[in-house]
């Protein structure tokens, strides 16, 4: 996957010099023999952090070894001044632990007293206004922390990937369609770059690179892709161009930033000028880890490219769409088991959704646009969907979005995609999720969140929630399981 950080994790240990430094020592080389035995990719830090002067020895070591995320292990009680000194001065997401102790049978000189040190660390850390990742049970043996630093890393690939991430967008919100505007000020809060351009920047990119030779070959690729779905072979070098128009963008205008994703404007003036729908091409690069939101959804973006960080997979930006019906709902009732008819939905896109994600993928014409742009007309200038079934398997939602006062919030919620026939057109599926119906009313529409929703296909909400604390974030929605009551939900 392209366009996402690679995550190097060090292991720090910290000893307070009225314990015993071996102790710290023996348990941080026992995590590492455990990540090495569980394949958990951790860089061993050398310098144990007894004082300020180690600070500053651990600072060189880690730029030595070009770390960018930082574990703090406690393998005794610590001393809290230089271990929050080293989580400010470090450049990166910070992760704290402490030891559990060893065994009963060693309770005088080999007790670390960690589990009180922690409690120490963390008043420290709030008068730096620090905010590190503190797992939900941040002490354990060498297996426990082991697992700890696995689940930290595509933490910290989020964070790192978001505080140097440029949003490019193309084009304003039409007037009837402001569902997924909102103020850009959080993106800064977050560390997000954003670069706003017009329709007539694409229009001009697109069409500075006709006559390239690069164009055949991305064509190519596409035709081999698509294979029997190529059902438009002589729309494909011009769907080529508007890729490489984009990419060629991306990649001389991220500046100081090193990643990319994109929010375009795709309708109504789009297709006019254009000659097709850009949604296969959002696929397309959507799968190569840049993510290309509709309808210029800027948070959108920010959402997939969360999801691609937090999975290393494609992504996808889908509508919460419709309901399913009653009777497709009977018919398919072997299949659905114990959810409920309030359970599912359908998530729909005109056909932006990565053709590994789709069953037969194919590519199509936007119906809705063609009813609106070529009335009783062949499809052509509404061409260049990719359209199917979405398959079937585990799946997150998410959405990070500012409020319209600039306040920004998120929902997660794990759900899956099931193996039903949607009966109907464009990138589409049927999702269930547990209690969608009551986080549906009082999270979705109570808190007004757009239509809009990242998709990740694999369960990643734990480490979507974790990121996003990390990164600020103050109110993480979720779907309450039954019997528990959101604070505005009538128990009548």
């Amino acid at each position: 996957m392209q366009n996402i950080p690679d995550v190097k994790l060090g292991l720090v240990a910290v000893s307070r010099d009225c314990f015993p430094i071996e102790l710290s020592k023996k348990r941080r080389q026992n995590v590492i023999a455990e990540c090495k035995k569980q394949n958990v990719p951790v860089i061993e830090i050398e310098t144990i952090i007894e004082n300020e002067r180690d600070v500053l020895k651990a600072l060189d070591e880690l730029k030595q070894k070009e770390i960018n995320a930082l574990a703090l292990y406690l393998g005794n009680f610590g001393p809290e001044g230089p271990t929050t000194l080293l989580a400010q001065k470090f450049n990166g997401p910070v992760m704290i632990t402490a030891a559990a102790e060893d065994t009963g049978k060693d309770l005088i000189n080999g007790r670390g007293d960690a589990y009180c040190g922690l409690l120490s660390a963390s008043y420290n850390l709030g008068l730096r206004r620090l905010n590190p990742h503190i797992p939900e049970y941040p002490v354990g043996d060498a297996s426990d922390i082991t697992k700890m630093l696995a689940e930290f890393i595509p933490v910290a690939r989020v964070v790192i990937g978001v505080r140097n991430l440029k949003i490019i967008s193309f084009g304003p919100r039409p007037f009837d369609f402001l569902t997924c505007h909102a103020p850009i000020q959080p993106l800064f809060d977050l560390g997000v770059e954003i670069m706003e351009n017009s329709e007539l920047d694409l229009l001009d990119i697109v069409q500075a690179e006709k006559g390239n030779p690069e164009i055949k070959k991305i064509a190519e690729e596409m035709a081999g892709e698509l294979k029997k779905g190529n059902t438009y072979p002589d729309l494909i070098e011009k769907l080529a161009q508007y890729e490489l128009a984009l990419e060629k963008f991306m990649n001389a205008n991220l500046g100081a930033s090193s990643y990319g994703a994109f929010a375009n404007k795709c309708w109504p003036a789009f297709e006019k000028y254009f000659g097709h729908v850009p949604c296969y091409l959002n696929s397309r690069l959507a799968a190569r880890g840049v993510p290309v939101a509709c309808e210029a959804d800027i948070y959108g973006a920010l959402s997939e490219y969360m999801a691609i960080c937090a999975t290393e997979m494609p992504p996808a930006i889908l509508d919460i769409n419709n309901t399913v019906p009653k009777d497709m709902y009977e018919e398919n009732k072997n299949i659905i088991g114990n959810y409920s008819l309030n359970d599912l939905w359908m998530g729909f896109h005109c056909g932006n959704t990565s053709a590994g994600c789709l069953v037969q993928p194919v590519m199509q014409y936007q119906l809705i646009m063609h009813r609106l742009m070529e009335p009783g007309k062949d499809p052509n200038i509404t061409r260049g969907t990719l359209e199917g079934q979405i398959k079937s398997g585990p799946i997150s939602i998410f959405r990070i979005q500012s409020t319209s006062d600039a306040q920004v919030r998120a929902y997660v919620a794990n759900g899956e995609v099931l193996n039903i026939n949607p009966k109907s057109f464009g990138s589409i599926g049927v999702f269930a999720i547990n209690e969608m119906g009551r986080f549906y009313r009082h999270v979705l529409i109570e808190k007004r969140f757009p239509h809009h929703t990242a998709v990740a296909f694999k369960h990643s909400s734990k480490t979507l929630f974790d990121a996003s604390k990390m990164l600020g974030v103050k109110e993480i929605f979720f779907n309450y399981p039954k019997g528990v009551y959101y604070p505005s939900e009538n128990p009548f």
